[in-house]
């Protein structure tokens, strides 16, 4: 972990990337096409991630015969094979000398059998795209017809629910209610914290799509309830209830709380001790940790072994103080990180 930079300004000045991820036929690119339709997403950078020599068939691209494409509605369109890194930082480049339309977002979508850790990790590998992009959310897709079946048995399925930060149920008017019902209920259990919706004809309200992360050095409580999702004190009947769902496959998600400040390096080092020796599990971690010295919260994203560089609010959003971290783990139980931090805090 790095030394947190000042949110003055730094979060605002960074493009927001949003991630639709979903398994295969789930209706990514017809949401993709509603969403780009809106004037919340007008000055969109559109990413199509494809690896390898995946065929590209989406609609939105089918006519494409270069990489890179202007939209009708001003948004920018291009198709990825391979690194992502280095395809936003040209992408930037770019923009930033007008050989390419200006963007004010990223849309990303991944393929239906992507593991979305490495795209949301990509930005946090390169220290230049840490300063100009940001990781404004995980859209999950999720077929309400085949969704059951699928998280019953596809592990990729479980793990891109688990580390959105909202879901989206599609195909509902090719179902009964039960059965969405049914879905929306093992989604919760999988991941209690994220919004989640049913698409009505593929279409979703635009707000709940964008602007889910933190945007400003300055939010109010509001703001930190929609990205990290409503306040709970205790996870333990949560935790309890993943061993009854054979689809979540070993899936753990819990909060937890720190009723005194952490002086800096102590947290660095329950970071980096958690990373190592239990990295590959830590599916995503995000919160806000109380640091002794700094005026406002000190806001941490990762997944598995990499961090985004923290950034401190300019201050407190609303009275509370308390450090809160919220964990989407592979079989970590809530006790063994919480006795960790313990133990580390207790050296002082």
């Amino acid at each position: 972990m790095t030394t947190p930079s000042s949110g003055r300004d730094y979060l605002r000045s960074r493009i927001p990337m949003t991630v639709i991820t979903g398994f295969l036929g789930s209706g990514k690119t017809t949401l993709l096409n509603a969403l780009l339709a809106s004037p919340q997403a007008a000055n969109s950078a559109v990413i199509i991630n494809e690896y390898g020599d995946v065929g590209v068939d989406h609609d939105l691209v089918q006519s494409i015969a270069e990489s890179v494409k202007l939209l009708d509605n001003g948004c920018v369109c291009c198709v990825v094979r391979g690194d992502l890194e280095n395809a936003l930082r040209e992408m930037f480049l770019a923009r930033r000398s007008g050989q390419m339309a200006s963007f004010e977002r990223v849309i990303l979508e991944t393929t239906g059998l992507a593991d979305p850790a490495p795209v949301m990790q990509a930005i946090s590998n390169d220290a230049a795209l840490t300063e100009h992009y940001r990781l404004d959310g995980v859209v999950t897709l999720v077929d309400g017809v085949q969704g059951t079946d699928q998280l019953t048995h596809t592990v990729e399925a479980v793990k891109q629910a688990a580390v959105a930060d909202r879901i989206v149920i599609t195909k509902s008017d090719l179902t009964d209610q039960a059965t969405i019902d049914k879905l929306m209920a093992e989604l919760r259990a999988i991941n209690p914290n994220a919004g989640i919706t049913v698409a009505q004809n593929g279409a979703v309200d635009p707000d709940f799509l964008l602007s889910v992360g933190l945007d400003r050095s300055r939010v109010a409580p509001e703001a930190i309830d929609r990205w990290l999702g409503p306040a709970k004190e205790h996870n333990h009947a949560h935790d309890h209830d993943h061993h009854e769902h054979g689809h979540t496959h070993n899936i753990v998600t819990f909060t937890l709380w720190f009723e005194q400040p952490f002086k800096r390096a102590t947290f660095e080092r329950c970071v980096e001790l958690l990373t190592s020796l239990r990295g590959a599990d830590l599916l995503r971690v995000k919160g806000l940790v109380n640091v002794e010295g700094e005026a406002g919260p000190v806001v941490i994203q990762g997944v598995q072994h990499l961090f985004h560089p923290p950034v401190t609010l300019a201050a407190w959003p609303g009275a509370e103080r308390r450090s809160r971290l919220v964990f989407i783990t592979r079989g970590i139980q809530r006790e063994t990180v919480a006795n960790l931090f313990a133990a580390v805090m207790a050296l002082g």
